[in-house]
């Protein structure tokens, strides 16, 4: 598939993805919101994908929705433009059966603060910074940031940083929790192929178990979850990785996962 406003590669088992409008800082107009839905539904049908690394070209990450875009619309409904653009990205992010792994390398404001926030993991450069820029033209939470950011960093933090628009540098992120490593911008990359390294050759099938009891987690009490548990781990009891696991376990050598 040819994309025009990000970049897609499949490489070693991780796919790649890129907003690719550095002269906005990748902010999203239509076409790159459904180009991303694109691409993230291509590395779930991908077998041979194992993880997925989702990033920005220039210096951000996403500055959120490209205002100029939608400066000469008329009547245009937010609610809409979330509807079809914005939350089934979110949603798919979420429901992705393989670990989304966010090269957080600058500025993520807006629906691209949510963005990063909706991925696994957060590797940051010190550069970096996160902002819920909504309120600085009227306008609320969206993309998700009203479920992900009390989650992570509590409800006091949250309001503050939501209805004062404050800017989070990449340290603090990492001190409230937003981020799991923050690294210099030269070792960003390196830092992140540590993550992808480990995840090329996890067992793919417990992690995807693994980050949906998690999400279940957030809305059921225990008695749900130990439930849950027991059904998952019965899933993960019959795969060949785990097969691999004890055979290599009781052979005292590093298990070869394949991610079935």
């Amino acid at each position: 598939m040819n994309f025009e406003c990000i970049t897609y590669a499949v490489e070693g088992g991780i796919a790649t993805i890129t907003l690719n409008r550095p002269d906005v800082f990748n902010a999203f107009n239509d076409a790159q919101s459904f180009e991303l839905q694109d691409a993230l539904k291509m590395a779930k049908k991908d077998e041979t994908v194992r993880a997925i690394v989702l990033t920005g070209a220039g210096k951000a990450f996403c500055s959120g929705q490209d205002l100029k875009a939608i400066a000469t619309t008329e009547k245009r409904s937010l609610k809409e433009s979330l509807d079809k653009r914005y939350n089934p990205i979110i949603r798919s992010m979420r429901e992705m059966p393989k670990p989304i792994i966010c090269r957080l390398n600058g500025v993520a404001a807006g629906a691209g603060c949510s963005l990063a926030l909706a991925c696994d993991l957060i590797i940051a450069s010190e550069n970096a910074t996160l902002i819920e820029v909504f309120v600085n033209v009227g306008l609320v939470l969206d993309s998700g940031s009203s479920y992900f950011l009390p989650r992570l960093i509590g409800s006091a933090r949250a309001f503050e940083m939501s209805t004062m628009g404050t800017r989070v540098k990449a340290q603090q992120a990492l001190e409230w929790g937003m981020v799991n490593k923050v690294v210099a911008q030269d070792d960003l990359d390196a830092a992140v192929k540590e993550y992808t390294d480990y995840y090329a050759s996890a067992p793919t099938k417990a992690v995807a178990l693994m980050k949906k009891m998690l999400n279940k987690s957030f809305h059921s009490d225990l008695n749900t979850m130990l439930e849950y548990e027991a059904y998952c781990q019965e899933i993960a009891g019959n795969s060949e990785d785990n097969k691999e696991g004890v055979k290599a376990f009781n052979e005292k050598r590093k298990p070869a996962f394949t991610g079935n």
